[in-house]
């Protein structure tokens, strides 16, 4: 068959007339191809785009990890804008897109790889493109080189601990004392695997080691620097996947809120954002998970020169903060998982707050959300897009309404 890519899909796929999505193109393209499951199959690109490139990673083509290597910056830059200026639209919005902010490769600070054993040793990375495989990316372009570096221990761990029926879950984080692993999935952790563990985190130099959720090493502190403050996270707890993506995103914040004496932050987390905020500003912290913020807590009670901030633990999609309750701030920060927080936005929309800076890594359900804002008096001014996870259709940003 010879189809022309007419559009990219959500997950950065091409999509032709059918629909029969074709990976690995770009809008315009004309390809010629087999079909099997409305998917095309043994590629060949008849006419390229002027904006394809050379994919910079040897492993693209098997890993699943990246979606978008083949087209040029500007174009993904383009593309990413074009899908929050689509979802405001969809909910008769818009406002002026700012400069895109764009992590450089290998700068990924986190990520959550896979290891399985083999009759060999152990594979450890991530799946391929739409499938169960495991591919090993030893050079992969996005990773934190301390990331690329701790790939032998991953292994070392995945032989010791895993079963060649299941895969180990290895979430690996960049900290200032180093690498730090949470690893579930793994044989129960006996004594035994306890030492080799324990030896494993020695030889590679881990910052700390758990294991189905039970520390094996603690050698020295897995601290993040948010603002003034050093914060340790619990293990696996959320992080910006960039240094630069998380300052990308403070400043937008922090330029968001302006002079704002008091503010709420609503999904705190460990504090990303109170903290920075804390500088200059009264901050109310409110998160779910009870360890994150008793991290956030730890890390504003050992730093200097921030002023008062206060925690409370609260399940915002059950309870949101009432209009009452948020008419005692002067600001509001939210920053929810991808489903969004319509609840809490409707209760915003009825409070007295003047000015909402939302972040949001799903711009559909941050379209949706600002709609509800928007029909209590909020005007949409300006959104910043922050694009971290490079490559990848995902797209963050950070929208500044006031009333």
């Amino acid at each position: 068959m010879r189809l022309t890519v007419e559009r990219l899909g959500h997950l950065g796929d091409g999509i032709a007339a059918g629909p029969v999505y074709v990976p690995m193109t770009l809008p315009g393209e004309v390809v010629e191809c087999d079909i099997a499951g409305g998917r095309a199959t043994d590629l060949r690109i008849v006419t390229p785009s002027p904006e394809r490139v050379t994919p910079p990673c040897r492993h693209y083509r098997a890993c699943g990890g990246c979606a978008l290597m083949h087209g040029s910056d500007r174009f993904v830059a383009g593309w990413k804008a074009g899908i929050v200026s689509r979802a405001l639209a969809a909910q008769g919005l818009e406002a002026p897109i700012g400069t895109m902010h764009v992590s450089p490769p290998g700068s990924r600070r986190r990520a959550v790889l896979h290891g399985r054993r083999t009759r060999k040793g152990a594979v450890v990375g991530l799946h391929g493109r739409a499938s169960g495989t495991l591919v090993a990316i030893p050079d992969c372009r996005v990773l934190h080189p301390a990331l690329i570096a701790c790939l032998p221990a991953l292994a070392a761990m995945t032989e010791a601990g895993g079963s060649r029926k299941g895969e180990i879950a290895l979430a690996a984080s960049a900290t200032t004392g180093g690498v730090a692993i949470a690893a579930t999935g793994g044989k129960p952790l006996d004594q035994s695997l306890f030492s080799t563990l324990a030896a494993l985190a020695e030889r590679h130099d881990l910052a700390a080691l758990w294991w189905n959720g039970e520390a094996v090493a603690l050698r020295r502190e897995p601290a993040q620097v948010f603002g003034a403050a050093r914060v340790v996270p619990p293990p696996g707890a959320f992080l910006q996947a960039t240094a630069e993506g998380e300052a990308a995103l403070v400043a937008a914040v922090r330029r968001g809120i302006g002079a704002a004496p008091r503010v709420v932050d609503l999904f705190a987390g460990a504090g990303t954002f109170s903290l920075p905020l804390a500088e200059t500003a009264e901050v109310h912290a409110v998160e779910g998970l009870a360890e994150s913020l008793a991290a956030l807590d730890r890390g504003w009670r050992g730093a200097s020169g921030l002023r008062r901030v206060t925690t409370e633990m609260r399940d915002l999609f059950a309870r949101p903060l009432l209009a009452e309750e948020l008419n005692r701030h002067d600001a509001a920060v939210i920053d929810p998982p991808r489903a969004g927080a319509e609840a809490q936005c409707r209760q915003i929309a009825a409070s007295a707050l003047p000015v909402v800076v939302a972040v949001s890594c799903n711009p559909v359900s941050f379209a949706r959300d600002a709609r509800i804002l928007a029909d209590g008096g909020f005007r949409l001014e300006r959104i910043e897009i922050v694009d971290q996870f490079r490559w990848s259709p995902h797209v963050e940003l950070v929208a500044r309404l006031a009333r």
